[in-house]
């Protein structure tokens, strides 16, 4: 009887130590937002639509991030994005915010090609913001880690509105 009582208790403490660990690793994951790792405490639209709507609504400019998970180039923009909390605090605050992984149907929206990582800006008038550039004229919308400071002056240069 005291064999069969320990080896119950044995077999439930493996189970609930088991279902710990499982539960434990779940929340370590981070969780899967919108945000894609740009940063989870940004309000992230989930379209270019919505974005649009919400930019003409808010007078705030748009801000489109391209970028893919499996390009590096993407994946260093985004670090140093997601680190920097004073871009953070301005894209929660001066912009409607959404980043893509695929493309729009919105040419405007690539007047010199598909690449990544690339961003753009919208103005509440429904704008792409073509005067509003990275550094590289063969690629007008790329950002390097570097660059995001440039992304800071985007917001002065629109009609003002905050």
């Amino acid at each position: 009887m005291m064999l069969h009582s320990a080896s119950a208790l044995c077999l439930l403490l493996v189970t609930v130590s088991s279902n710990l660990a499982i539960a434990i690793r779940k929340e370590k994951r981070p969780p899967q937002t919108l945000s894609r790792g740009w940063g989870d405490d940004i309000t992230w639209v989930q379209t270019y639509e919505e974005g649009l709507f919400y930019a003409q609504k808010s007078k705030k400019p748009l801000m489109v991030i391209h970028h893919l998970e499996d390009c590096q180039y993407s994946q260093g923009l985004k670090r140093v994005f997601a680190q920097n909390e004073e871009i953070q605090e301005m894209a929660q605050n001066k912009f409607i915010m959404l980043n893509l992984m695929h493309e729009t149907t919105d040419k405007n929206l690539s007047p010199d090609g598909q690449y990544v990582p690339r961003i753009m800006f919208v103005d509440p008038s429904l704008t792409v913001r073509a005067d509003i550039t990275g550094r590289y004229s063969n690629r007008l919308y790329t950002y390097e880690p570097q660059d995001l400071p440039l992304c800071k002056y985007s917001q002065t240069t629109n009609s003002g509105h905050s």
